[in-house]
């Protein structure tokens, strides 16, 4: 990316919807405007665990609005992550659906594990370069988040289901501040942060941040109350806990350097964080300027190249520990991506946008015979659950499921994908895949002299695959195999054309 580029990171909170605009500055992101609104698409999720259509609208508006922002930007510019009220939503895909066409931007749920990664690299680079080795939590509306990590390095992370949205409904929900109310929110938080004490046990770590969210909001109220600015201790979360015993209910908080929007989550964040002060032996914590959405901005920059994209290690990872065969992933991968690359200069596709797709389809052939490791019957199979359910770094959800629906569809019928068959770009991914697969079928480096694979200018829908004269009687299996292909195709709305194959 070019110094001067400007990226647009878009946090889908629980709480809130937050935009960020900065400027690329030779590696260094620079803020040019922040958006924030409160949705509370955390409150509208019912017993099903689906959004009501009121919460789906809020978040609609909101999007459309910031759509109205972003305008100009192009693609490649622009993230936007959903996290855990989305990971919990039944209907997000309905959501989603209109979501998506409203900001004109594609919106990424993002797993657990992911969020707390994209938290700490947003916090660890508005901090000072320092060798500390340091807890970082972000307590948000439906999850909290909490990682180790030294640098830039993030070495252990976690997300768990408890928030200040989640807990103020649940164990406040008149807005009223009882002290069996607040006893009764810090043991349940506990109850599920307690598989945490070990691995962030208080010798693990030297210093102590909190991200955004509740700890954001703690530390202005008791800066704004004379406490130290920036930061929280164990005698200033007594103090505010006090206060919101006095005030009992919602309505009579009156506290200078707290927003509106905090009051109605404010008892079930404070109970969470106490639990957390208390669990891991926190003295003090000190508020990040850093979150979520700095760490989506940086990561832009980074999925820009092969090398600095966390997706090509977490591939790369995921083929070594499940035995993949280097060779055929090559042969297959260098076959896949030349052939793809003929359908896409035909078409006049721009050179960096063939080569981002490109990747995806090495990332497929690194990962299409994982599920042999399990079981030579059906192993795409295999392989696509490994992948739809892998802990894997820098892949939001959708992400992972498209590359699993790559590696479920490089061999057998297609109806059984579960993906729009209309999609033109994944199509093309996936029949480059195929061929590829079905010309290295003897495990060995194909000859591929003279033959070239283009899609009808005429006739979008139908792909020619052109070999030279006697290619097929040199090759009579891989013919054979390539006319079984054509057959495939025609039970979708794309045809396979052979000539001279």
């Amino acid at each position: 990316m070019q110094n001067g580029t400007l990226l647009a990171a878009l946090d889908l909170g629980s709480n809130s919807f937050r935009l960020e605009i900065g400027r690329l500055d030779h590696g260094h992101i620079q803020r040019t405007e922040y958006l924030k609104e409160t949705v509370r698409q955390g409150n509208g999720l019912d017993e099903a665990r689906n959004l009501t259509p009121e919460a789906m609208q809020r978040g609609w508006d909101c999007l459309a609005r910031f759509g109205e922002r972003l305008a100009g930007f192009e693609r490649r510019q622009v993230r936007a992550v959903a996290t855990q009220t989305l990971r919990e939503a039944r209907n997000r895909d309905e959501f989603l659906s209109r979501a998506n066409t409203v900001l004109g931007f594609p919106i990424d749920v993002i797993p657990g594990r992911e969020e707390a990664r994209l938290i700490y690299q947003g916090v660890a680079r508005l901090l000072p370069q320092s060798d500390e080795r340091r807890l970082v939590l972000d307590i948000g509306g439906r999850s909290t988040e909490m990682i180790l990590g030294e640098g830039f390095e993030a070495r252990t992370m976690e997300s768990f289901r408890v928030g200040s949205v989640a807990w103020s409904m649940k164990y406040f929900p008149n807005g009223q501040f009882t002290q069996d109310a607040f006893r009764i929110a810090e043991i349940a938080a506990k109850a599920v942060l307690d598989e945490a004490v070990n691995a962030y046990r208080r010798e693990t770590w030297d210093v102590a941040y909190g991200a955004s969210g509740t700890v954001g909001a703690v530390a202005d109220i008791l800066g704004a109350a004379g406490w130290t600015p920036g930061l929280i201790d164990r005698r200033g979360l007594d103090w505010l806990s006090e206060q919101l015993l006095k005030a009992q209910t919602v309505d009579r908080l009156r506290f200078e350097g707290m927003k509106d929007d905090r009051k109605l989550v404010i008892g079930g964040g404070i109970s969470v964080l106490r639990a957390v002060f208390d669990l891991l032996g926190i003295d003090r914590m000190h508020a990040a300027n850093g979150a979520l959405r700095h760490g989506v901005l940086y990561d832009l920059v980074d999925r820009q190249q092969d090398r600095t994209d966390l997706r090509s290690a977490s591939v790369e990872r995921l083929a070594i520990n499940f035995g993949a065969d280097a060779e055929q992933v090559r042969r297959v991968g260098d076959l896949a991506s030349r052939l793809f690359a003929q359908m896409q200069k035909f078409a006049g596709v721009p050179p960096e946008e063939i080569a981002r797709a490109q990747r995806k389809l090495h990332w497929a052939a690194q990962l299409h015979e994982i599920g042999c490791h399990i079981s030579h019957s059906d192993y795409h199979k295999h392989g696509a659950y490994i992948i739809d359910h892998a802990d894997a770094p820098g892949f939001a959800l959708s992400e992972l499921h498209r590359l699993s629906q790559l590696v479920l569809g490089h061999r057998g019928k297609l109806r059984k994908l579960e993906v729009d068959l209309g999609d033109a770009d994944f199509i093309q991914q996936l029949l480059a895949l195929r061929l590829a697969v079905i010309l290295c079928h003897a495990r060995r480096d194909p000859d591929v002299q003279g033959v070239q694979l283009t899609r009808s200018a005429a006739h979008p829908a139908n792909f020619l695959l052109q070999c030279r004269n006697g290619w097929a009687d040199a090759y009579p299996q891989s013919a054979h195999l390539l006319r079984e292909e054509v057959l495939a195709w025609q039970k979708t709305p794309w045809s396979l054309v052979l000539n001279g194959c």
